[in-house]
């Protein structure tokens, strides 16, 4: 959207600002991640450092959760004929937009409000994120502007002691994203800062040790299965199994392993057990135990993205254009799981003969197809050439998280492998392999913090 010239409201100076007043989030989901993110309607003034939301009229629409929000500033001091004025063509916009069906009685009660933060708590109590979450959140990001403001290591670290009971996966996903909008924008010093901070918080804090941790465990257990190599049989990973010296990494072992855990592994097992002494069986019974136990969350998880991806691709093949919103959500196909999805997809509506859904269907794989694979090779040698420098390193997986796929890591761990057999002892080689060392440990470390956040 195109930038307009305001007034900083602490020194008067002329200040560029995106300027947006109807939020209409059912025609354009965008929307929401502009008002929420400080992109719309927020001044940032290069004069003064004042940065605070613009004193603007908004109207926010979200037909799905039935939400027709409008926010007057008071210092506007606008009457409510005025407010009805200007709100008017505003919702009537909105509701232009909407099939009959889903013109509901919501939008003859528009809900106002006449503070910014109280409209933002409307919209977030709608996703489930309550006015406590909200504080906690508030008290975090003061807590890493606190850190970033702080010169000292020593006195980092106090401050890290001291608001321990906030360090948790919700302030290092926070901490994730706001080091992500500083790499985002070249800002060369916050990035080292980001990244001195981010070790001093894994070394001092609970919650950091113990992402530093499982970070370790999932590290080690990738080393133990690419030294089995090509001799890792069913009866090799049990006995990798039983040799997990906690369950922190028999998880990370069974996350990496998933796909050799089928039934003849089962059967092996419980043959095992039978022809087993008392303690070997006692100790193969409770392996038994955990696996089972962890295999079905890792299903059912899987099964919940399974259907997260059916909702998508049926919501997708209802659009009208069918190309243009498979275009503007292609970041939704990076997931293996979506792919899968719509493979199986086409396969039942060419088995059915259902012609109007399969032609559909092979609007959106066209467009996938044009749009090209991710070029994970590529990505791998871009962060190869500049391991040796964290903070661009950094950089890069920020600006291009969403090609850090499972199947980079996958390639990552083979070429590590066929590197190191290829002979290390040789000084160009070892170089290379130190590299890749960091390249891999960087991508699992940014992983592993994503899904603990995700976790929660």
């Amino acid at each position: 959207m195109p930038q307009t010239q305001v007034s900083c409201p602490r020194c008067r100076q002329p200040v560029s600002a995106m300027v947006e007043q109807l939020f209409d989030v059912t025609s354009d989901p965008e929307s929401k991640k502009r008002l929420l993110g400080r992109v719309s309607n927020y001044i940032r003034c290069p004069q003064c450092k004042f940065e605070g939301p613009l004193a603007t009229p908004i109207v926010y629409h979200d037909n799905d959760k039935e939400l027709l929000l409008t926010y007057f500033p008071s210092e506007l001091g606008m009457s409510v004929n005025d407010q009805e004025k200007l709100v008017g063509p505003l919702i009537t916009q909105a509701m232009n937009k909407l099939p009959q069906e889903k013109r509901k009685g919501y939008l003859l009660r528009p809900q106002s409000f006449f503070t910014f933060q109280t409209l933002l708590e409307k919209i977030l109590e709608k996703d489930g994120i309550s006015k406590e979450m909200i504080d906690e959140q508030q008290k975090q990001l003061a807590l890493i502007q606190r850190l970033m403001q702080t010169a000292t290591a020593s006195v980092r670290v106090d401050i890290i002691n001291q608001e321990a009971a906030i360090i948790n996966e919700k302030f290092f996903a926070l901490f994730e994203r706001v080091a992500q909008s500083a790499a985002a924008s070249g800002q060369e010093q916050a990035v080292q800062a980001f990244a001195t901070m981010q070790q001093e918080l894994l070394e001092n804090s609970e919650y950091g040790k113990k992402v530093s941790e499982q970070m370790g465990e999932v590290e080690q257990a990738m080393k133990t299965l690419q030294e089995a190599g090509n001799s890792l049989t069913r009866e090799k990973l049990l006995e990798i199994f039983l040799d997990a010296p906690n369950d922190a990494r028999l998880n990370a072992l069974i996350n990496l392993s998933r796909a050799g855990l089928d039934d003849k592994f089962f059967e092996m097992l419980s043959l095992q057990k039978a022809a087993a002494t008392e303690q070997r069986a006692t100790q193969l019974a409770e392996l038994e135990v955990k696996l089972v136990s962890y295999i079905h969350k890792v299903d059912e998880m899987m099964q919940g993205q399974i259907q997260q991806a059916e909702q998508f691709i049926e919501a997708l093949i209802a659009e009208s254009d069918i190309a243009k919103a498979t275009m503007e959500n292609i970041d939704a196909f990076q997931s293996e799981i979506t792919i899968h999805v719509l493979e199986e997809k086409l396969r039942e509506a060419h088995e059915t003969k259902q012609a109007d859904r399969l032609q559909k269907l092979q609007t959106v794989l066209s467009v996938l197809q044009q749009a090209s694979t991710p070029p994970e090779v590529e990505v791998i040698n871009e962060m190869v050439e500049i391991a040796h420098d964290p903070a661009a390193l950094g950089k890069f997986m920020e600006q291009n998280h969403h090609l850090l796929t499972n199947e980079l890591s996958s390639m990552l761990g083979n070429l590590i492998q066929q590197v190191e057999q290829s002979g290390k002892d040789d000084p160009q080689t070892k170089e290379v392999l130190g590299r890749l060392h960091t390249v891999f440990n960087a991508v699992i470390g940014r992983a592993m913090r994503m899904n603990i956040a995700n976790a929660d």
